[in-house]
């Protein structure tokens, strides 16, 4: 798990691990939850740090984050939030604060994301977390430790990316309370949160282009729509163009045959002796 903006802390990470005693919750927000260095959690009590991905996940993640800003564009429902903006759980007399390498926030949500908040205090609607292979705890910790966590407060969907493929995983919370998987359909995800809002699972691994997505009929819907419709209309145009030019073409031919017979006529009657002018 990781964000855009923490990437290289290799030659320092041994001067911030989290301290073995026990720290406040005042102490978490007071000290840890800004840091500049390290991005830590809070577990009823421990610091937990967030580990850093590899670049071929970390690419994963930018082109899923690329795409779901191209579908809040279009779709102005929700808003995003990265890695840097926490939520507080409580759950069975525990608190933690969690943060997601990308969180959503539905417009409807009972509690408003407000521009001058740096942690929300409502529960995200959908919650995304980029694996790290640092260490097995850190592993089970996203695809056991959260998604139990984020089912029990309500966060409405759960997807992990994993770059290495065999970790990716999409959930979406049932009416029991718990996670079940998106199941594909034609290998596509479609969310449940975000009307519309769908990817093929082999592109979070191939990650195309804008210009391949807007003719692409998963995505044309959403990934600049203007652009496509301009595209479309020049394209149309340019077809317009061809169309006119051929007929043209075509009546300057018919023309030009037409001016050979007759002058084949002409030919024809003058050897004949008469005049065809004056026919």
């Amino acid at each position: 798990m990781t964000t855009l903006h923490v990437l290289n802390r290799s030659s320092t990470q041994k001067y911030y691990s989290p301290p073995r005693k026990k720290v406040s919750e005042v102490e978490y927000w007071k000290k840890y939850y800004n840091n500049p260095i390290v991005v830590y959690e809070w577990n009823n009590g421990y610091l937990e740090e967030k580990a850093v991905s590899d670049f071929l996940t970390i690419s994963m993640y930018k082109w899923f984050f690329e795409l779901l800003e191209h579908y809040l564009r279009t779709n102005p429902i929700a808003q995003s939030v990265l890695l840097e903006m926490g939520f507080r759980l409580t759950l069975s007399g525990k608190k933690e604060v969690r943060r997601p390498d990308l969180a959503v926030v539905l417009n409807e949500n009972p509690v408003p994301l407000l521009p001058d908040d740096k942690t929300y205090q409502g529960t995200f609607d959908l919650c995304v977390e980029v694996l790290s292979d640092s260490t097995e705890e850190i592993r089970k910790r996203d695809t056991i430790t959260k998604k139990k966590e984020y089912a029990m407060c309500g966060v409405k969907e759960y997807y992990i990316l994993d770059g290495r493929r065999e970790r990716t995983q999409f959930y979406h919370l049932s009416s029991q309370g718990v996670y079940i998987p998106i199941i594909p359909i034609r290998d596509i995800i479609k969310s449940t949160v975000l009307p519309g809002f769908q990817f093929r699972i082999e592109d979070l691994f191939t990650k195309p282009t804008p210009d391949e997505m807007i003719s692409d009929k998963v995505y044309q819907r959403f990934v600049l729509p203007g652009y496509a419709e301009e595209k479309r209309a020049r394209q149309e145009e340019k077809r317009a163009h061809q169309a006119e030019k051929r007929a043209r073409q075509a009546e300057k031919r018919a023309r030009k045959k037409a001016e050979e017979r007759t002058e084949r006529l002409a030919q024809k009657l003058r050897a004949l002796g008469i005049d065809p002018d004056k026919i």
